[in-house]
């Protein structure tokens, strides 16, 4: 062990240590997926390979190249060759959404896009850059030497190693930008907490474009163990049974994994009724979201002591993982297990501190914004000179002057431990009283035994009028009944926290990261019958007693009925005021068949488009307010579609009354038309493109 710590120490980058267990075992398995395997030596010589092909194609010091490739062997050959060239790599995943795609391929401009043919056209198009398919260009990178030898790249502590995009949960996704010496201060975290060994075999999961990604590549080949890459994502691929994943854990003799909530809690419920293990793990460490103390200790038992359990807190900005919690070093359960979440202590060298809004440290027991510090953080965002000056503060506070603030809120309890509280809301700065109050509300709904998962948010219930909405998945066989949780949180909660409606949902959406997406959860529905909305329970049998409802019952009319009923009646009225307010508009008889019957069906579709857009003046608020857009732009939007829709009927029939040659009328037809239909669209491209203000939430 004391050899690693010194190869470590001298260590200027991080792919150093993958090529000292190159040469020192070359023949040890390094990576597996499938059937597909390649040991240190093969891996090293091909990522020499890539690199000299790479260097050719101008990647060197302080450039950038986007890794987009499937899940195989392969992807870490071309991150490794990315960093033998000097440059730093982007990790694209070729399968994600165009808009994300496009939006880090423009801002990161990266020198090459590596990626496969499959992948190509779809890249090409978002990049004026050189796209490499590692594929097809395969016999031009054969040809290159295979040996060790440098590449005359001498690579510092301070050069860029990687740029970790984040998730974009409160906006456009941002670039982290990650040293070398990030890396090299995060493995020591890993080695000196896990007790890595070469003997060691660890199970990836996470897809490329987070950071747990690398995270787990350098914990393996760093430590001259086995990376056992999946060959399916267990969080993207909603067809991929669970099952699969446990027995890809026993067949390849996993010693180490590291999984997100989301996914633990489908394998533990797999496992637990079938009475299975799992195998020879040793170490099981968890992230990525709340992980409740109660599901800690509840697994921990199940497996046994041979099996260490830790939940780890980390963000993207500072290198993945920051503070870790193993159950080992609890010596009795706290009360209320099921309602907190222990992420522990911080990583060695790593610094946490909580501070209120003014940047002042918080008592101990007190709520407040979780601030990193230390040598893992990064340098902050590509290109968002702006944003990094918000998030990375200076600071007295830390021995560093330099802090990092996450925007999740703890509390350091009085026996040392930091516990996790909850994530602030994307606007404006953190309120840690906000965040511990919903915390708490969200707790003790799911601590009701017919409650399997719980989410709360404050929601616009009405104009300038927010509340909270409490949200509930059901435990298996049971119901989540709204009254009767609205019910079992008044007994529990003042009744200042005592959610305005609970909403019973399938399940919670998820983001890619099989995180809980906030933004994706449902509004709820109003309640019909022109009830407004209020903080008081309704009466048992009600279509949603407790809550909001959810969906017609009862005597209300189906909304697509009233829609076309809306639409049909105010179509007939606009076609009763042509013949009111310009007479001989619609004349169409010394107008030859068929253009007449045409023409006759225009004017029918201009009618009903206009009853569509009042109709949309009545019904349309809801829909609006489902995409949490400040109030004010949705009102205006409401207006400008309305009139996007029902503009051209008056100015239709203006028009056809009115004498060529009388060009005042003509003129204020343009002007007192035209120019209101282009303002109108205007708000409602505002309207599609406005992105919630820059916060201190961050995306992990």
């Amino acid at each position: 062990m004391s050899s690693e710590i010194e190869s470590i120490a001298e260590a200027k980058a991080i792919h150093q240590l993958f090529g000292e267990q190159a040469h020192r075992a070359p023949e040890a398995p390094a990576v597996v997926c499938g059937e597909a395997r390649l040991t240190y030596g093969e891996l090293d010589a091909g990522a020499s390979r890539l690199a000299r092909h790479l260097a050719e194609l101008g990647l060197g010091r302080g450039g950038l190249a986007a890794v987009a490739l499937g899940r195989g062997p392969e992807l870490l050959t071309a991150v490794l060759a990315v960093l033998k060239t000097g440059a730093a790599y982007v990790p694209l995943e070729p399968s994600g959404p165009d808009m994300t795609i496009r939006h880090i391929l423009s801002e990161a401009d990266p020198l090459v896009v590596i990626t496969q043919e499959v992948h190509r056209v779809r890249l090409a198009d978002a990049t004026g850059r050189a796209v490499l398919c590692l594929d097809t260009a395969a016999e031009a990178i054969a040809a290159q030497p295979s040996g060790p030898g440098p590449l005359g790249v001498e690579v510092q502590p301070t050069d860029l190693a990687c740029v970790f995009y984040t998730s974009g949960s409160t906006g456009k996704p941002k670039g982290a930008l990650i040293e070398h010496r990030n890396l090299l201060h995060a493995y020591r975290g890993w080695q000196s907490v896990y007790q890595l060994s070469p003997a060691d075999r660890f199970l990836q999961t996470a897809t490329l474009e987070f950071d747990v990604f690398s995270a787990d590549w350098i914990r393996a080949l760093c430590t001259g163990g086995t990376l056992v890459m999946a060959e399916r994502n267990f969080t993207l691929d909603h067809t991929a049974e669970v099952s699969e994943l446990h027995d890809l854990v026993l067949r390849e003799g996993i010693t180490v994994m590291e999984t997100n909530v989301h996914t633990l809690r489908r394998l533990f419920a797999h496992i637990q009724p079938r009475g299975l293990e799992l195998g020879t793990v040793r170490l099981l460490s968890v992230g990525a979201e709340k992980w409740y103390l109660d599901e800690q200790l509840r697994l921990q038992r199940y497996l046994g002591p041979g099996v260490r359990h830790i939940n780890v807190y980390g963000v993207a900005e500072a290198t993945v993982d920051s503070t870790y919690f193993d159950t080992t070093t609890l010596a009795d359960a706290p009360e209320h297990a099921e309602r907190i979440s222990l992420i522990g202590q911080p990583f060695p060298g790593t610094r946490v501190h909580l501070l209120d809004q003014a940047g002042r440290p918080v008592p101990t027991g007190e709520p407040g914004e979780i601030c990193l510090a230390g040598p893992g953080l990064g340098r902050g965002y590509l290109h968002r000179p702006e944003l990094t000056a918000e998030r990375f503060r200076p600071t007295e506070v830390d021995e560093d002057g330099r802090i990092y603030r996450t925007g999740d809120i703890g509390r350091l309890r009085p026996d040392g431990l930091l516990e996790y509280i909850g994530r602030s809301s994307p606007a404006g700065p953190p309120d840690a009283k906000e965040v511990a109050a919903m915390a708490e509300v969200e707790a003790v709904l799911r601590g009701h035994p017919s409650v399997q998962e719980s989410a709360v948010a404050k929601v616009e219930t009405a104009p300038g009028r927010t509340r909270l909405v409490a949200y509930a998945v059901a435990a298996e066989g049971g119901t989540a009944d709204p009254w009767t949780l609205r019910s079992y949180l008044s007994e529990q909660l003042p009744e200042s926290l005592v959610p305005e409606a609970v909403v019973p949902l399938q399940a919670l959406p998820r983001t890619r990261a099989g995180k809980l997406d906030r933004p994706g959860l449902p509004l709820p529905a109003p309640r019909g019958h022109g009830e407004s909305f209020s903080g008081k329970a309704a009466r048992p049998g009600g279509a949603e007693a407790g809550g909001y409802r959810a969906g017609s019952g009862g005597s209300e009319v189906p909304r697509g009925t009233l829609w076309a009923v809306l639409t049909i009646t105010f179509g007939v009225l606009a076609s009763a005021l042509t013949e009111v307010f310009w007479r001989g508009s619609t004349e169409v008889s010394a107008v030859p068949s068929p253009w007449a019957g045409l023409l006759r069906l225009l004017y029918i579709c201009e009618w009903l488009s206009f009853g569509a857009g009042m109709a949309f003046l009545f019904l349309g608020r809801r829909i609006l307010d489902r995409h949490a857009r400040p109030t004010g732009l949705t009102s205006r939007t409401l207006l400008a579609v309305a009139w996007l829709l029902g503009a051209w009927w008056p100015q239709d029939n203006w028009y056809r009354v009115s004498r060529h040659a009388d060009w005042p009328r003509q003129v204020a037809l343009v002007y007192g038309f035209n120019v209101t239909l282009i303002i109108a669209a205007v708000v409602v491209v505002r309207f599609l493109a406005w992105q919630p203000p820059r916060s201190a939430v961050t995306e992990g």
